[in-house]
């Protein structure tokens, strides 16, 4: 691993916390666990047929993410690998539905995390703000009731609403209700698209979600008038390249469309999106893009530069990230 990639700071925008258990995070939750039961339970196979087949490979983490200590540690141990990663500040997200099978209720859940969240943070001394995600396979009442959520704690901490999970079998029309309430709240919204998709699904999310991120964004490619749009609106791409290329979108890291996108000139940033699930640390990332497609450590500030600037942080915090971001160019 390069020192330079390892101490350059850093900017992610997406990552779940679901799928970001480390071993030690796990073993913790799980006392007794061999590593080598974590790797076949928490990384996902380095090829899956499909999006559908990572997305199960989810559940492990899920099924011990269901009390408030749980979810302390584990949004600990994410901010502890943000923190080695030199991640100055990080966008963080997850689904408050999914921790509620023994009885949490979704508020509890929000204000466990989002108190670990600041003190995790505050401790390690980075920036953290929190996503709030409803899913694809939802009903129209959860994902009104995220939107709620989203707008009920605005002011501590959590920065957007964001649709995630299986775009290729579940259609937006559960969805286009609640975003549109939490866009006429002026509340910010995000969206996975085009990636078990193609160029249509970021179109349609475009159009029938009106938001202002995009995650993953990647098949844009496949229409230059998606390209177009994606530009004329300023829609930021958050790209996840270790994952699409576990999810069979690109077959190597060389194929990815993030050359092209790049070319085109398309706003995007470089993310892990599932640090364990992958098995994937943002400078490991970095690494990969550095050396699959010749970026330069310039490239790889820009992505954070853009990353912040599209990012939900309050104007200080961006400010203050700017600053740790130029500053390492110029001592480059």
């Amino acid at each position: 691993m390069s020192s330079n990639l390892l101490s350059m700071p850093k900017v992610e925008l997406h990552t779940h916390i679901d799928c970001s258990l480390d071993f030690g995070t796990a073993a913790r939750l799980k006392p007794g666990m061999s590593f080598e039961d974590y790797q076949e339970a928490f990384i996902a196979p380095e090829k899956c047929t499909d999006l559908s087949q990572f997305l199960m490979c989810i559940d492990p983490a899920l099924v011990l993410l269901q009390t408030k200590l749980a979810l302390q540690i584990s949004v600990d141990g994410m901010i502890r690998q943000l923190a080695a990663d030199h991640v100055v500040y990080a966008e963080i997200r997850f689904a408050p539905h999914l921790h509620t099978r023994i009885g949490l209720r979704t508020e509890e859940v929000v204000e466990t995390v989002l108190g670990q969240m600041f003190e995790s943070s505050e401790r390690e001394g980075i920036y953290c703000r929190l996503i709030l995600c409803t899913l694809r396979h939802f009903n129209e009442e959860q994902s009104f009731e995220v939107a709620d959520l989203v707008a009920r704690y605005q002011t501590q901490g959590v920065v957007a609403l964001d649709l995630a999970a299986d775009e290729a079998n579940f259609p937006l029309d559960e969805h286009t209700n609640a975003f549109r309430r939490a866009n006429t709240l002026g509340l910010n919204t995000i969206a996975h698209a085009g990636e078990a998709s193609g160029a249509d699904s970021v179109l349609e999310t475009l159009d029938k979600l009106s938001v202002s991120r995009i995650g993953h964004g990647v098949r844009s490619v496949e229409d230059p008038r998606v390209l177009e749009r994606l530009i004329k609106d300023d829609i930021h791409l958050e790209v996840c390249p270790s994952c699409n290329i576990q999810t069979e979108i690109f077959p190597r890291l060389k194929d990815h469309s993030l050359a092209q996108l790049k070319d085109a000139g398309v706003k995007l940033s470089l993310n892990t999106d599932a640090r364990a699930t992958t098995n994937v640390s943002l400078t490991q990332e970095y690494e990969r893009v550095q050396k699959a497609l010749n970026w330069t450590e310039q490239d790889l500030i820009t992505s954070s530069q853009l990353a912040i600037k599209a990012s939900f942080a309050p104007d200080d915090i961006k400010r203050s990230v700017q600053q740790k971001l130029e500053a390492y160019t110029v001592k480059a």
